[in-house]
């Protein structure tokens, strides 16, 4: 299949690499058009200089940016990838944005007989390196999807269609607020231990094995004892994405109590210089909290 890739950050330039890989013709967009250029120096396929033109010589076109503005750069306007995609043709938006822009964006394709696909990806830098990213997707036409889902093969270990267009993006959302907080208790945990004189490389091999356990503490417990918060999505991302979450709370009518006051924890975290840092830093404010 001739698929368009638009966004080559550190998640989008390896899930193009796998597309490629994988036998598809890809196209690939980028704002930085020499990053574009050297993708394609190392990994085949076409660079072009807009998104239209993306949208005019593929099947399906994938976004990868970093949020709602950057989706709609890309793909609205007369040089977006939607006034280039011919009829029959798909939007994927992989972003993680709001339920809101799906529903926009669904409505527009359908107004130029355009599939579309809301689904934000989980499993950060590395699951994007390994090919083995899960895949939540929202989509108004199980027909539309059954076309795409080999496609997403090719960097997927889990994909599903949750619902109509905004479905993926609220899955994602309730991905965030289950890491904001499983990050937020593994802090105070390790940090616990620290403080009672317990190893804590050996508290986490033994209560890993039960109820305890978690992804977190599985790839960042040790990295979090020992000051290390270079690894996977960082805090200013997290903020964005739990912006999101809280937006569409006020819609529903859900309590995030929780999840607030850890994404006040990941401001202080900011405040100390942290933007950049992993998640997994909240660690950081217990053991090293201001004087």
């Amino acid at each position: 299949m001739k698929v368009g890739f638009c966004g080559l950050g550190v998640m989008g330039s390896p899930m193009a690499r796998h597309l490629a890989s994988k036998g598809h013709d890809v196209v690939v967009y980028n704002r930085n058009t020499e990053k574009a250029k050297n993708w394609v120096e190392k990994n085949g396929g076409s660079f072009v200089l807009t998104p239209r033109e993306v949208g005019e010589q593929c099947d399906v076109v994938m976004v990868c940016v970093g949020n709602d503005n950057d989706v709609r750069s890309i793909v609205l306007g007369a040089d977006g990838a939607l006034a280039g995609l011919k009829n029959g043709t798909v939007l994927v938006d992989h972003t993680t944005a709001s339920a809101t822009l799906a529903r926009e964006l669904s409505a527009a394709c359908t107004a130029k007989s355009v599939g579309f696909i809301d689904a934000p990806v989980s499993g950060g830098q590395a699951g994007a390196e390994n090919g083995a990213l899960t895949v939540m997707c929202g989509c108004d036409d199980q027909k539309v999807f059954d076309r795409v889902r080999p496609v997403f093969d090719a960097y997927a270990k889990a994909c599903q269609r949750m619902g109509v267009a905004g479905a993926g993006q609220l899955t994602k959302m309730v991905n965030q607020i289950c890491i904001a907080g499983v990050v937020s208790g593994l802090a105070e945990a390790l940090n616990f231990a620290m403080r009672a004189g317990l190893d804590a490389d050996q508290v986490v091999e033994v209560i890993s094995k039960g109820a305890a356990q978690s992804w977190q503490m599985e790839n960042r417990s040790k990295t979090m004892v020992r000051d290390q918060f270079e690894f996977g999505f960082a805090v200013e991302w997290m903020r964005k994405d739990l912006g999101i979450c809280f937006d569409e709370a006020k819609n529903s009518g859900a309590d995030l109590t929780m999840t607030k006051l850890v994404d006040a924890l990941y401001a202080r975290v900011i405040e100390m210089g942290g933007a950049r840092w992993d998640t997994s830093s909240l660690m950081k404010l217990l053991t090293h909290p201001k004087k």
